[in-house]
């Protein structure tokens, strides 16, 4: 989907595509800024070439991954708004139209923590460059950690809204263990990045 088309679908009044999307898009656009700056960053015989290079390549396959997540994020809710226009005349018809919202909802849990967990990566990727990248894209990696934490943060919203909605107790705790986990390694990677920046005086 272009980058215009995207923007005239998200602004208009339908529900999709919506917060997840932009989420993804916003994953995406930090996997392509950091895979820029590490190929600028890619010295031939330099001790971290090797790891520039392999950087580089790992950041493309998450833009992918989060460009696909894009229109996997409209579609989940899509079926969860499905599951809630089946008929439910009869109890054998309400019985199954509440299994299906159900599943619905825990399917929807998936792409949101996918960008979570890709975006947590980018931070990673980020952080690095700060220290050891290309200087004269120093900005580029700067804006490349704020949109992986924008993705991060509002992948957490998406998931954590689809849980309150989900019944499975046990489905519900191995969730929040997880995003917990992923807070604590969001906040601490984040710390790091704005020492970085801030030692910088910017």
């Amino acid at each position: 989907m272009k980058i215009k088309k995207f923007l005239e679908k998200l602004a208009s009044d339908t529900p999709t595509p919506g917060g997840g999307s932009a989420s993804a898009l916003s994953g995406a656009l930090s996997a392509s800024l950091v895979a820029m700056v590490a190929g600028l960053s890619y010295k031939k015989g330099q001790p971290e070439s090797r790891e520039m290079k392999a950087m580089r390549k790992k950041a493309l396959m998450i833009q992918q991954r989060l460009y696909r997540a894009i229109e996997e994020d409209a579609g989940s809710f899509d079926a969860v708004m499905e599951a809630f226009r089946l008929p439910r005349d009869e109890e054998r018809q309400r019985l199954y139209r509440s299994r299906m919202i159900q599943t619905a909802y825990r399917k929807a849990t998936v792409t949101p923590q996918k960008v979570c967990e890709l975006s947590l990566r980018l931070l990673e990727f980020s952080e690095f460059l700060l220290r050891k990248g290309n200087q004269n894209a120093f900005s580029d990696t700067g804006v490349a950690s704020r949109l992986a934490h924008a993705a991060l943060e509002g992948g957490l919203l998406n998931v954590r809204i689809n849980l309150g909605s989900i019944r499975d107790k046990g489905f519900r705790t191995q969730k929040e263990r997880f995003l917990r986990r992923l807070v604590q390694k969001k906040d601490r990677l984040m710390a790091e990045i704005e020492n970085e920046i801030n030692s910088c005086g910017y």
